[in-house]
């Protein structure tokens, strides 16, 4: 099928494009030059900006295992309305993601099932017990883009250490899971004012910075590529700062949910605002804000993590952690961010495509040039909506913005060529 947009406002970090009126053609999966006779489909993209396609490196997709949470359908059609393109799935499934047959039964799942790129990330230790190394070389060959044992973190330094060797060895990141289980145990929320005020158990923020400052330690020991997910502390952002400045083999990424809600948003005891990290202080959404804005946080991911009705209608030290995000990504980062003077349009988009392209080798995507594959996402800045229960495509809905007004959005995610989502025709 040949496809053509017209004079559309092309934004392309990868090409430092930033206010380019143009057209767009797409032939066989791929963007190309002019064509030489019609097109199939001609879109109209005046008014509207196009985007390489949105890549979340940090997702949980819950199957196998957990398919009453979520499903590679569902969770890939979610992405898909958010303008998401490409999604890294985190390995806590059940069986976890630590042999090459669970890799191929995900990748054929997505053949089968899923409307946009899904990527495993494979676990770094066998069982994501923290103690025995995986077959990270069989985990690549099977198709997997980074290891990590998000959830679970690592807490022996020498098996981190082991790993930050082998994965570099085959030329794969390591996502870091900052979190000191001794000092975070049994806590449901950042501690602070707050959690006194409440009665619930704290999290204090060091149990983050402890284990963000051990792997940065040990990324400079070994000379690996580290990646640290899910940044919401300052303490955590000067860590990463520093050993940049130090010339530090290392990348960050954080979620929206730290740079559009804080600690004060628990108030209510809603089980939706039950996070991990947690949501954490102004002094943090702050200082994230300024290590977006400087480059120390390389990355926006979502940390897309359902949980049904059941589980977080519970008592809140009885739910458990994470909150949907696919949905809602572009739309609080346009009004978080973009709106805001704190990022430039083009520096958000860069943060959501050619950023997560570059650390994670990912070719032909996150960029628009000619040759590279047609995932793209089309942005209306004007689109007005109000973020309805009822209209979550997700089969979870625990979502703390559930009822938030938004301007701006995706209206079209086009993923490798094909059209698979735009507002007026739905799901194609």
């Amino acid at each position: 099928m040949r496809l053509k947009i017209k004079n559309i406002k092309i934004v392309d970090p990868s090409l430092q494009n930033e206010n380019l009126i143009s057209d767009i053609f797409i032939e066989d999966e791929k963007i190309v030059p002019k064509f030489l006779s019609d097109a199939d489909r001609i879109i109209n993209g005046e008014g509207k900006i196009a985007v390489p396609g949105l890549i979340d490196i940090h997702a949980h997709l819950r199957e196998p295992g957990h398919e009453v949470k979520e499903t590679i359908y569902t969770g890939t059609r979610s992405a898909a309305k958010g303008g998401v393109t490409t999604i890294f799935c985190m390995p806590n499934t059940e069986p976890v993601i630590d042999s090459a047959s669970t890799v191929e039964f995900i990748l054929h799942k997505v053949r089968k099932e899923g409307c946009v790129n899904v990527f495993p990330i494979g676990c770094a230790t066998k069982g994501s017990r923290g103690f025995e190394l995986s077959e990270i070389g069989l985990l690549k060959e099977a198709g997997v883009v980074a290891i990590s044992d998000d959830g679970f973190p690592i807490s022996s330094s020498r098996v981190m250490r082991h790993v930050l060797e082998y994965s570099k060895m085959f030329k794969l990141p390591v996502i870091s899971h900052g979190e000191d289980k001794e000092l975070s145990r049994s806590g449901v929320m950042n501690e602070g004012k707050n959690s006194t005020f409440l009665g619930l158990r704290g999290i204090p923020k060091q149990a983050e910075e402890v284990m963000v400052s051990r792997d940065i330690m040990l990324a400079e020991l070994t000379g690996a590529y580290l990646h640290i997910a899910h940044v919401s502390t300052a303490g955590s952002v000067d860590l990463i700062r520093q050993a940049k400045r130090k010339n530090i083999r290392v990348t960050a990424e954080t979620c929206p949910h730290y740079f559009a809600l804080t600690d004060n948003d628990v108030k209510v005891y809603d089980a939706n605002t039950k996070i991990n990290p947690p949501l954490r202080e102004k002094e943090d959404i702050d200082a994230i804000k300024r290590g977006l804005a400087d480059g120390t946080i390389d990355c926006i991911a979502t940390d897309h993590a359902p949980h049904t009705q059941e589980e977080k209608n519970k008592e809140f030290d009885l739910a458990p952690f994470g909150i949907i995000g696919f949905e809602t990504l572009l739309s609080l980062v346009l009004s978080e961010l973009v709106y805001t003077g704190v990022l430039s349009f083009y520096e958000a988009i860069s943060k959501m495509t050619s950023n997560p392209a570059r650390i994670f080798n990912l070719e032909g995507r996150g960029t628009l040039k000619e040759g590279s594959i047609a995932d793209i996402t089309i942005i209306d800045t004007e689109y007005f909506y109000k973020f309805e229960k009822k209209e979550i495509v997700s089969k979870s809905k625990n979502s703390p913005f559930i009822g938030r007004k938004f301007k701006g959005g995706a209206v079209m995610t086009i993923v490798g060529g094909n059209i698979v989502w735009d507002l007026n025709n739905k799901f194609n």
